[in-house]
């Protein structure tokens, strides 16, 4: 490391992205419990309470960067604790509405105001996630500049480490019903990082010590980039808020308009070729994680064990490997990294969708070259567009985690979810047309219309012939749309090797260092 200084803020940025995976993993895991119990709600309640602390983080992570380098990167810490602060004394809060009350009507108008005070929570708490990774990124890059896809692989090393804490942390109070511990624990790792950094000073960035102004940074970003990072946030907070489409493209347009009226830039198109195919390295990632864990689920309780035990597994195998980056990617180049993960995750998702009915050990071994596969994808990415776009700085760097995180959610999700249902429907109808008249549903997703599998319909269903036949194409829907997954990855194979092929024309990939002054 450069120096003691350095290495003690590395550790504080460290800390506060296991904050930020411990309170994403915590809250997720209770949204799908304890949340559901204790304030009696229903599927979509849980979609929007588990949404709340989800869409803040893209959004924050882009708005930030356009003037995190004029408030300071200290401000954006201190903002982030506070949040950490006001989720944690909003949770408490909605417990302590709930608890103690024994009138069923006052407990309804109970669970109703807990509920708001845990959603606002949430919406602060993923504002607070995406102010730290605004922070932690181009500060890292900026002290590593000139080995940044290393630093910034050891860096989100941070992520999987909260995953593993967090899991561990849920096995070890899985029959405590007060889940004030379960989401106080976060503070531990805030203060942590609060008191690191409070007293440390915080470099200026990259761009600003080589003295390149706001709008050659906006340049970086261009025409395209706000089309796609604001397109996506603007879209984000449609869904959210009821905006219609009509809404939604006139402020994208605006803002589109005027970037390009500002810069006068379509973007770099080294940039705005990373920003195609991180939407699919995003959907790969993230997309696919909660599917391959919801599979072996079944299995892992079959087998007498917390189900959590599968993401400190794969968690703890991408911990380790983020922390030995350094000699594979000196070995690869960050392109050649990329390309080998993207070929482990098509072999993995590939041989994960021939294994309904496998045992525990087979899932795990093709789960495990996929969690390989996926470990280097985001953080030799942001490295990747930090070395070659260092004149975007922290506006460029994190308009790429943040339309990656923005398209899974708005593109992926729904994509995977459409690969599932259309696939347990086409077979359920080649062997039951009669049950598949009876329980499926069409409905309307981005890219059009799908026949779905009506979860109420399906439950109607009495013959245990025909429960077992629509139980037998929702598995198989799973699994075949595993293998429709590789696409993503096998897209992105092909568009890495597309840049290894361009740089070694121009004799070799090599990164873009900016002189100080």
């Amino acid at each position: 490391m450069n120096n003691r200084h350095d290495k003690i803020l590395f550790w504080g940025c460290f800390i506060a992205l296991i904050t930020t995976s411990y309170a994403f993993i915590s809250r997720m895991i209770l949204c799908g419990g304890q949340f559901v119990t204790d304030f009696g709600l229903d599927k979509v309640s849980v979609g929007e309470l588990q949404g709340a602390g989800i869409w803040p983080f893209g959004v924050s992570i882009i708005l930030f960067s356009l003037f995190i380098d004029r408030i300071g990167y200290k401000v954006a810490m201190i903002f982030s604790f506070v949040s950490y602060l006001a989720y944690t004394v909003l949770a408490m809060l909605a417990y302590q509405t709930i608890h103690g009350v024994t009138d069923p009507v006052a407990l309804v108008a109970a669970q109703k105001h807990g509920y708001q005070l845990l959603y606002w929570g949430s919406i602060i708490l993923g504002l607070g996630n995406g102010t730290v990774e605004a922070y932690i990124n181009p500060v890292v890059a900026t002290m590593f500049n000139k080995d940044k896809t290393k630093w910034l692989n050891m860096l989100h090393a941070g992520w999987p480490a909260g995953l593993v804490m967090g899991g561990l942390c849920t096995i070890a109070l899985a029959s405590n019903t007060d889940w004030r511990l379960t989401l106080g624990l976060i503070l531990i790792p805030a203060f942590i990082f609060f008191f690191v950094l409070i007293g440390l000073k915080f470099p200026k960035s990259e761009r600003e010590q080589a003295g390149v102004g706001y709008i050659e940074m906006l340049k970086e970003l261009g025409a395209f980039g706000a089309l796609v990072g604001f397109g996506l946030v603007f879209a984000q907070l449609g869904q959210v808020f009821g905006w219609n489409n009509t809404v939604v493209w006139g402020i994208t347009g605006a803002v589109v308009v005027a970037f390009a009226v500002i810069t006068k830039s379509f973007g770099r198109g080294i940039l705005a070729f990373l920003i195609i195919i991180m939407m699919p390295l995003a959907t790969t990632e993230i997309g696919t994680d909660g599917w391959i864990s919801s599979l072996m689920e079944a299995p892992m309780k079959a087998a007498g064990h917390n189900p959590a035990w599968v993401l400190v597994y794969t968690s703890a195998i991408m911990m380790l490997l983020r922390f030995c980056a350094g000699p594979i990617i000196h070995k690869l180049s960050p392109l050649g990294l990329l390309a080998t993960c993207a070929t482990l995750a098509v072999v993995g998702l590939t041989a994960l969708s021939h294994t309904n009915g496998a045992t525990m050990g087979v899932i795990f071994a093709a789960a495990t070259l996929y969690a390989v596969g996926k470990t280097f994808f985001w953080p030799t990415m942001l490295g990747l567009t930090s070395e070659q776009c260092p004149k975007g700085g922290a506006l460029t760097l994190n308009a790429m985690g943040g339309i990656g995180m923005l398209a899974v959610g708005i593109l992926g999700f729904p994509f995977i979810g459409y690969l599932q249902e259309s696939t347990a429907t086409q077979k359920l109808q080649a062997t039951n047309p009669a049950i598949y008249q009876t329980v499926t549903v069409e409905k309307n997703y981005l890219l059009g219309k799908y026949q779905a599998i009506d979860p109420v319909k399906s439950a109607a269903v009495v013959e245990a012939k025909a429960k077992q036949e629509i139980t037998t194409a929702t598995t198989a829907g799973q699994f075949s749309a595993l293998g429709k997954m590789a696409f993503f990855p096998g897209f992105m194979l092909a568009g890495y090797l597309a840049l290894i092929f361009y740089f070694k024309s121009k004799g070799g990939y090599k990164p873009v260092h900016l002189d100080t002054k």
